[in-house]
């Protein structure tokens, strides 16, 4: 497909940067009435000759006077003799710069389009065969729920054509006193409809049994496989790990789901009217299949809605952006909630409000546990308003204060302020279905510190908490008697965190030497304390990234600098090297973070050392 009808299809804002490239050059209309034939040409190669440039131009200024006489009608239209007009006066004395121009424009539309191709490639979700397959099964509900509704209007018209019958036939009898002695044909022939609509219920109320045991089933499947499995996947996203945290997917069998739910709520009821509607010797009383699938309708809409509730993005200060989950007292941050089950009906319907700490049950059972508040009411309704069409809310302006500090001659904590760990609740009350569901929300847990000389020390924590943790609910404790971590669980999060500052991970050399200086024995588990608070340990490795993030980030992302490299091995490596030969290392010594150069050099005698 041509490019310009490519570009076309993005978003506003990347459309607005294709038209920043015309701006005040050359008029846009002219790109989009005649992009086919622009595209068609080599205009890098007109950008370098002349006479090139020339044909060019005059077929430009041609194509433009052609279709200023195909567009010479009274109707408000394209206006091609000023596009041909602008054209003249900018680059009859110098067609090359409209060669230079057109190339220059087209380079960077194909650039544009490359970045947003390769982004929607990496928000769109890799479909596993379990997606796939729960995929295949929401479909199917879909379309089971469609044939539903089928059935229950075919059963609608049998009983109005039952209905009109008798009222007909009864209207006749009454007329005509000779027509009584058929009412009995006419009785019979009702019977047997009769007969046929109540047939006709029990297989309706079967398939409307086995769509519910589906839904159910796929309610299980996504409320206690599927969202736990994400909420882990963003877990270890916020400490660097490359994970697909895309929502698409959750959304579009949530949503589903509710609708299809939504769906048999609205036939059940139908079916009630109807059987409401005409008793008889042989109707089929639906007074107790209906009560028992509505309530188990009930629970099943229950278990989906109140949990479609998501934090989308966990909170994040600005400043710190590969750093999630640290607060700083009075700093903003940022969080972002969805729901899930995206239903048109529940547009401006729900109100989220955020409660920090709130349950928390380590405020009373661990001592010197401080207090904090947001210091406003950030109350949002979630709307559908996003580019994705997503019901969400961006709570953008929030901030800490303390409510209560640790204060001298109080009972001694446990836990160092870095080691306390919090959580925002957000809270929301849907009605629906004229029923109440009382939906709740929790970030991962987060550290406040008052100080940016905590960062580092409440960061260790993050990692270590989100390594060694999974599931609801939180254990906000966890540092009271903290867990040890293996080295198959710390090498690969020592290496996101490189990847994520340096954009290159830690290779199996490295991670290895770091194996060596952190492990005594290479079988067993790192603790808590070493890690955190020995200074050849985080702290060391922390200064390491700082240094790389302030100063040493293009050499460490193109591999000029071999970085953990012991002293025994640096040796080994440059052993027989050629005089002139060199390697960075990260310094073994110093705790701040630092490189070391060592190189091979000629001896007194001659010989490379």
């Amino acid at each position: 497909m041509a490019l310009w009808q490519e570009l076309l299809k993005l978003d506003s804002a990347l459309q607005s940067q294709v038209r920043q490239l015309y701006e005040g050059r050359l008029p846009v209309e002219i790109r989009h009435w005649l992009s086919h034939w622009i595209e068609s040409q080599d205009w890098e190669s007109a950008a370098v000759d002349e006479n090139a440039a020339k044909t060019r131009f005059h077929a430009l200024l041609e194509h433009l006077w052609s279709r200023s006489i195909q567009e010479n009608n009274i109707l408000q239209g394209p206006n091609f003799s000023r596009m041909r007009d602008d054209v003249v006066e900018n680059f009859q004395a110098q067609p090359l710069v409209l060669a230079a121009l057109l190339s220059e424009c087209l380079k960077e539309e194909k650039k544009i389009l490359a970045s947003a191709t390769a982004t929607l490639a990496c928000s769109s979700p890799i479909m596993t065969p379990q997606w796939t397959e729960l995929d295949n099964k929401v479909t199917q509900l879909k379309l089971q729920i469609s044939e539903l509704k089928k059935e229950v209007k075919n059963l609608e018209d049998q009983s109005e054509k039952l209905d009109f019958i008798r009222k007909t036939w009864q209207s006749k009898v009454e007329q005509n006193v000779g027509l009584a002695q058929s009412q009995a044909l006419v009785e019979q022939e009702c019977q047997k409809r009769a007969m046929s609509i109540t047939h006709s219920k029990e297989v309706v109320l079967q398939h409307l049994v086995a769509i519910l045991n589906q839904a159910y089933h796929i309610t299980t499947a996504l409320t206690s496989v599927e969202l736990p499995e994400w909420k882990r996947r963003q877990q270890l996203a916020c400490i660097g790990s490359l994970q697909d945290t895309s929502l698409e997917l959750l959304q579009k069998w949530f949503t589903a789901v509710a609708e299809v739910l939504q769906g048999a709520r609205e036939q059940l009821q139908k079916l009630r009217v109807q059987n409401n509607g005409y008793t008889g010797s042989h109707s089929y009383s639906l007074s107790d299949s209906v009560a028992e699938m509505e309530k188990f309708m009930q629970n099943l809409t229950r278990s989906l809605l109140t949990s479609a509730l998501v934090v989308e993005k966990q909170p994040v200060m600005q400043n710190l952006p590969h750093r999630p989950l640290i607060l700083k007292t009075g700093v903003r941050f940022k969080v972002t909630v969805r729901f899930l089950a995206n239903l048109p009906a529940f547009k401006n319907l729900i109100k989220v409000k955020p409660v920090f700490d709130k349950d928390v049950e380590e405020v009373k059972t661990v001592s010197g546990f401080r207090l904090f508040d947001f210091t406003r009411d950030d109350s949002k309704v979630l709307d559908a308003d996003s580019p994705s069409g997503a019901l969400m809310a961006a709570f953008e302006h929030m901030s800490l204060k303390e409510k209560r500090a640790r204060t001298k001659g109080s009972c001694e904590s446990p836990l160092t302020v870095t080691e306390e760990l919090h959580i925002i609740r957000f809270v929301a009350d849907l009605h629906h279905a004229g029923e109440r569901f009382d939906i709740e929300a929790s970030s991962l847990p987060v550290v406040v510190v008052s100080s940016s000389n905590q960062v580092p020390s409440a960061w260790a924590s993050i990692m270590w908490y989100n390594m060694a943790s999974t599931g609801e609910p939180r254990n906000l404790s966890l540092f009271v008697d903290p867990p040890g971590l293996s080295w198959e669980q710390l090498a690969p999060l020592l290496s996101w965190q490189f990847l994520s500052v340096g954009q290159r991970p830690l290779d199996q050399d490295q991670l290895s030497m770091l194996q060596d200086r952190i492990l005594d024995d290479p079988a067993g588990v790192v603790d808590w304390n070493k890690f955190s608070k020995d200074e050849s340990v985080w702290p060391w490795i922390d200064g390491i990234l700082d240094l790389i993030k302030k100063f040493l980030g293009d050499l460490w992302r193109d591999g000029h600098i071999m970085g953990f490299v012991s002293k025994q091995r640096t040796r080994s490596l440059l052993l027989k090297k050629p005089v002139g030969t060199f390697l960075i290392r990260f310094s073994e010594s110093i705790q701040d973070g630092a490189i070391t150069f060592s190189w091979v050099d000629q001896s007194a005698g001659g010989v490379p050392a």
